[in-house]
């Protein structure tokens, strides 16, 4: 390679990195999450998915608002456990994939026994989904989430969005995910919110989500 081109490529601007928080049994943090998907098509960022858990949010409350009857607890943590299991043994780029899959299962075709089938379309072993019904990751799962709402507080819930070189926020919750220059004129005013130290809230009401 040339002194030119090495020149060239070394002023290269470099992708913003995102790191994106999200409980994977949560509708509204999924379509979050196709729409970071789209921001990546139109925009220079490259996404860092990580895990938290509405479970471990809300563990100190006496009636969980996801879970009011006590019935899915258990099978609310198996999905943030795999994710985890996933991240720690194969890395950053393996975990989006099998939210990828994983999500338009459970959240377009509410599947919700699709782990197996997910796995394998990510391209990851089967053994995996052992680990979600054990305490084996419970650890990893409480780090990456308090990683991330100690950005943000633990007044909010999922997903939580970090920008490099803004800063964190909950959110976006957005429905049905903007497509094309729409996402990333959104993208864009996350970004600006995010930068601003003092940035609180927007909200509106919303109905069901929209997956498009």
């Amino acid at each position: 390679m040339s002194s030119s081109a090495v020149s060239a490529a070394s002023s290269a601007p470099r992708a913003v990195g995102v790191d994106f928080w999200f409980d994977p049994v949560c509708p509204y943090t999924w379509i979050t999450s196709r729409w970071l998907r789209e921001v990546e098509r139109v925009r220079d960022v490259q996404v860092r998915w990580r895990v938290m858990s509405l479970a471990v949010l809300n563990e100190g409350l006496a009636v969980d608002p996801e879970d009011p009857e006590g019935l899915y607890g258990e099978y609310m943590k198996a999905h943030g456990r795999v994710c985890a299991a996933v991240r720690e043994r194969y890395g950053n780029e393996a975990l989006g994939r099998y939210f990828d899959a994983l999500g338009s299962r459970v959240h377009e075709r509410q599947d919700w026994s699709g782990m197996t089938a997910a796995l394998a379309e990510a391209g990851l072993p089967a053994e995996l989904e052992s680990v979600a019904m054990t305490s084996e990751y419970d650890a990893v799962v409480r780090a990456s989430h308090d990683a991330g709402t100690a950005l943000v507080g633990t007044d909010v819930g999922t997903p939580v969005l970090a920008v490099e070189g803004a800063g964190a926020l909950f959110g976006p919750v957005v429905s049905p995910a903007p497509r094309g220059e729409a996402a990333g004129r959104l993208w864009d005013g996350v970004v600006l919110m995010a930068g601003v130290r003092g940035f609180h809230e927007f909200r509106r009401s919303y109905g069901e989500p929209d997956f498009g």
